[in-house]
């Protein structure tokens, strides 16, 4: 049988960390496996359910990589079946029409309440017989759960977990205005896509106890689950927008790289040996639902900057080089010229190997794109103060009649001038740093008078001097 998961994201939100590392399993399983990976959107809570929010999910999902096979499909239009479904359960027996009204089912709570038991359905119409039904309450339609006994199910990742049937009550699946319930429009889309591994979150093993019932009903065939713990905070709490769950465009827009979030997130709750950085080729042959962990990630900020420092280190030049191009043109609105990425691609050895997002290393450009007269921050501003103004006057003369320029002239000559001047080589360093680049901090001084030139290097000290 061939293998087909989904991922089935509810549009009220965004997509944050969770929601995508399970989507990032199910893809990887359907790839390691020669399958398909589906996507089905689960809006048919029309009131929450937004557009944007839909946009926002697949956006997500297409900047990862995590592209879905055939269209994806939406619930909502899938409800006419749904409701086929149910009234085909209450038709067989399996099912049966409620009219408890709401101040019933209020009392039902309270009771279950006082008694100290977990608030549920008692069952009252049950084997009534729809003679008895008030006329004025519009009846659901509830699933017949079995009383006695208990219910198994065999998960890939938790083993063996079974609940006993009288903890699970007669629950809905139409709803008083004709609409189906979560619980039953799952199960009839699941089956209906032939999914075969439901790979979702351990808050769901309710939900699957329940769904079991409707498959045994329908004698439809259940697919495989695997229920993944979820994500923590490093504080051992759920995992919020204070532990940086954030949507994953966030990360986008912070500067992380694809790579690094697929890398960081496979590696929450799975792992292969000691191995930590894993390509997304590498995650499709090694990726199996057999080493997700049985205890809950903790998620790491500072880790995953520290990894995607690493992925940026280790990326082609040419390639930061376009990202840094299309950061200038779409978050500042800045056509950088064919000379300035020139610029960029001979420094970029000096600065990718401090950045430690993409952010960084585009203001870290900044020194190649700015043109004489440059702008200067605070710091820069402070440290060329008259006297170091007059000390860069007196190197200019000297610098001025360097003729190979390379940085190891260019340290050379920096250097004999202050042996010869007596002076300290950061007494001369410091305001020239801060003249060329505007900014207190930046690659090798060296090889960025180096990547600028003989003539912007002079044009900007000159701008300082005038």
């Amino acid at each position: 049988m061939k293998v087909i998961t989904r991922f089935a994201p509810s549009p009220t939100g965004y997509l944050h960390i969770g929601g995508v590392r399970t989507a990032l399993f199910n893809w990887l399983f359907a790839k390691n496996n020669n399958g398909l990976f589906k996507l089905r959107i689960e809006d048919t809570d029309l009131k929450r359910s937004t557009q944007e929010a839909k946009e926002a999910i697949m956006n997500g999902l297409k900047w990862l990589d995590l592209n879905w096979d055939q269209e994806e499909i939406y619930q909502s239009k899938r409800i006419d079946r749904h409701k086929e479904i149910g009234n085909e359960l209450l038709r067989l027996g399996y099912a049966y029409k409620c009219y408890c009204s709401p101040e019933e089912l209020t009392e039902m709570r309270e009771k279950a309440k006082k008694e100290k038991k977990a608030p549920r359905y008692n069952g009252k119409w049950r084997e009534k017989d729809e003679s008895e039904a008030p006329k004025d309450i519009k009846p659901v339609i509830r699933i017949k759960c079995p009383q006695t006994g208990s219910t198994n199910i065999n998960d890939i990742v938790q083993g063996n977990i079974s609940i006993k049937n009288n903890e699970l009550d007669d629950f809905i699946i139409i709803r008083s205005d004709g609409t189906p319930t979560y619980m039953l429009s799952v199960v009839v889309d699941d089956f209906d896509m032939g999914v075969t591994h439901v790979i979702r979150g351990d808050d769901h093993f309710t939900n699957t106890f329940r769904q079991k019932h409707i498959y045994n009903a329908l004698n439809w065939e259940l697919p495989k689950y695997a229920h993944i713990p979820l994500i923590h905070g490093m504080d051992g709490g759920k995992l919020s927008k204070r532990h940086g769950a954030l949507g994953v465009d966030s990360y986008d827009d912070m500067g992380y790289l694809k790579e690094t979030m697929l890398n960081y997130l496979l590696r929450l709750g799975w792992s292969h040996g000691d191995k930590e950085i894993i390509s997304k080729e590498e995650a499709i042959k090694l990726f199996n639902l057999d080493s997700i962990g049985k205890s809950s990630a903790k998620f790491d900020i500072e880790r995953l900057t520290s990894l995607n420092a690493y992925y940026i280190e280790n990326k082609k030049n040419e390639e930061l080089v376009l990202t840094i191009k299309n950061y200038y043109a779409n978050k500042k609105n800045i056509n950088i010229t064919n000379n300035d990425l020139s610029l960029i691609l001979n420094g970029m050895n000096g600065l990718k190997t401090r950045a430690r997002t993409i952010n960084e290393l585009a203001e870290m450009c900044s020194f190649y794109i700015e043109k004489a007269p440059i702008t200067l921050d605070k710091k820069s501003k402070k440290v060329l103060n008259n006297e170091n103004i007059n000390t860069l006057k007196l190197y200019y003369n000297q610098l001025s009649k360097l003729e190979i320029w390379n940085k190891e002239e260019i340290e050379e000559d920096i250097k004999m001038y202050c042996q010869a001047n007596n002076i300290n080589l950061g007494k001369l360093a410091q305001p020239l740093r801060a003249a060329i680049t505007g900014k207190s901090v930046s690659p090798g001084l060296y090889e960025l008078m180096e990547v600028l030139g003989k003539n912007e290097t002079l044009a900007r000290i000159t701008n300082i001097n005038n």
